[in-house]
């Protein structure tokens, strides 16, 4: 017989298992359900940013400080420059030769300074600190500070065309890392206050200190973190607070109040909806030739590396023998160029003469970058867009002289729109010109203009021109890294 049987359940044994399994869960013993956990409170990091919120004025307050004596100085320099031309003017041959060994020398010594004590203080500074911020560099010792500020002094001071905004950036940067080396330990936090310096540095530059916590966060850290705009906004306002006690607190520039403005609209009226196109024109015309400018920059810097035979003092003495040459023919064209900035804004500069000085300004600008001396890049391309901007409105009221149009007005407009196209860091660039100006009225027309002016830059495959140099500064950073490689022994 098979062995192979199926035994049935009695019936009704279902509901008896089923009665028995649900007493015998009744008398089982509750287990308790593990406790949800809750993140603890993060009190560290409440702890890092009230130590931060302290810092980040300190740090301003030095910046602050470092950066308007720094201003205060070139003012000087500037006063004694013009005083030694008119006194050379009156030994014409023997006043000539010394004029252009003069700047040759300036030129050169600042040079040897970077050369010599800190490299990473040649240029504007604004890429080494982006490279610092990236990793690609340590942040830079506390030797820049003089290097950058006497290094500036000589190279803007006997005329070249370059910025202070470059050494006051680094110089913020590197005393806001001093601060954060005492009081801080994280490298997170290093970084944000570094960061924050280089803001204070840009806001005490121009008196703009909204401009300096923008750029912080458009430019260096691209990127809005709160933690971040704390600092930055900490750094930039005390920073101000300490640079207008011995710089004042008017605007930069003063511009000239038109006959439709009231006191209630500032220097400038709005603008009347019929300009507009003419606004995005300037923005595009702004654009493409800020596409120019940047080629023209990298070039005349990849030609001044590629001289390696020569010695980097030289090539900057010979640069300065074309800032001396500017300086004598045309004394008001040289220098950082506030000077010029302000007549145009001013109305004292007749429209005739703008095409030559644009050329002179255009060109000395791209050489004196290339020298590598300290020195910056955002007052000559102001300069050169208040140039474009007033010529392209009084070209505009010649041809529609029914608008009533204020060329002015376009030439504030055009410095936004050509440091937009230049840097492509278009609010930073509105900001910046409407806190040198106060001239709010042109906001509007500036959106419309830094709108083409970007469109353009992207159109012509531009590359931001701080991207473009950092790229040479972490080449060079890479390669200084590369161990050299022994030579192979001969066998004998």
């Amino acid at each position: 017989m098979n062995a192979h049987s199926s035994v049935k359940a009695p019936a009704g044994s279902e509901s008896i298992n089923a009665e028995a399994d649900a007493a015998g869960r009744e008398s089982a013993p509750a287990v308790a359900e593990p406790p949800v956990s809750h993140p603890p409170r993060a009190k560290g990091s409440h702890r890092r940013l009230m130590v931060l919120a302290l810092m980040a004025p300190v740090a301003g307050a030095g910046a602050g400080l470092v950066d308007a004596l720094f201003r205060l100085a070139l003012e000087k320099a500037d006063v004694w420059r013009n005083a030694l031309l008119r006194h050379a003017h009156h030994y014409p041959a023997l006043g000539f030769v010394l004029v252009l060994l003069g700047c040759a020398a300036a030129a050169a010594l600042a040079a040897f300074l970077v050369r010599r004590l800190s490299p990473h203080a040649s240029g504007s500074g604004i890429p080494q600190i982006e490279a610092a911020l990236n990793g690609d560099l340590p942040p830079s010792p506390p030797r820049l500070l003089p290097v950058k500020f006497f290094g500036g002094l000589a190279a803007i001071g006997s005329g070249m065309a370059l910025g202070r905004e470059g050494p006051s950036v680094q110089m913020g940067a590197v005393v806001a890392h001093l601060v954060g080396n005492v009081f801080c330990k994280s490298g997170e936090d290093l970084r944000l206050l570094l960061a924050a310096g280089a803001g204070a540095g840009l806001a005490v530059a121009f008196n703009a200190p909204i401009a300096g916590s923008v750029f912080v966060l458009e430019e260096l850290v691209r990127r809005f973190e709160p933690r971040m705009a704390i600092v930055a906004l900490g750094a930039s306002s005390t920073a101000i607070l300490i640079s207008r006690l011995f710089l004042g607190a008017a605007p930069d520039f003063q511009v000239a109040i038109a006959s439709q403005a009231t006191m209630a609209t500032g220097p400038l009226p709005y603008a009347a909806e019929a300009t507009w196109p003419l606004y995005v024109g300037l923005g595009l015309f702004a654009g493409f030739v800020a596409a120019v400018y940047n080629r023209a920059l990298v070039g005349a810097f990849v030609v001044m590396r590629q001289w390696t035979a020569i010695p980097v003092e030289a090539k900057a003495a010979a640069i300065g023998v074309t800032v001396g040459l500017t300086c004598w023919f045309a004394p008001t064209l040289a220098g950082g160029g506030d000077d010029i900035t302000q007549g145009l804004l001013a109305g004292d500069i007749a429209i005739s003469t703008i095409p030559l000085a644009f050329a002179v300004r255009f060109g000395l600008g791209t050489a004196s970058y290339a020298a590598r001396t300290p020195g910056g890049l955002f007052a000559p391309m102001l300069v050169l867009g208040a140039q474009l901007g007033l010529a392209f409105g009084a070209l505009c009221a010649a041809a529609f002289p029914q608008l009533g149009i204020d060329p002015v007005a376009f030439a504030v407009v055009g410095m936004a729109a050509f440091f937009t196209g230049v840097v492509q860091a278009p609010v930073t660039g509105i900001v910046l010109v409407t806190e040198m100006t106060a001239a709010f009225t042109t906001l509007l027309p500036m959106l419309a203009a830094c709108f083409a002016a970007m469109l353009a830059a992207h159109l012509t495959r531009t590359t931001p021109i701080y991207d473009a140099l950092l790229s040479f500064v972490v080449k060079d950073a890479h390669a200084a890294r590369q161990p050299s490689l022994p030579l192979p022994e001969v066998q004998r």
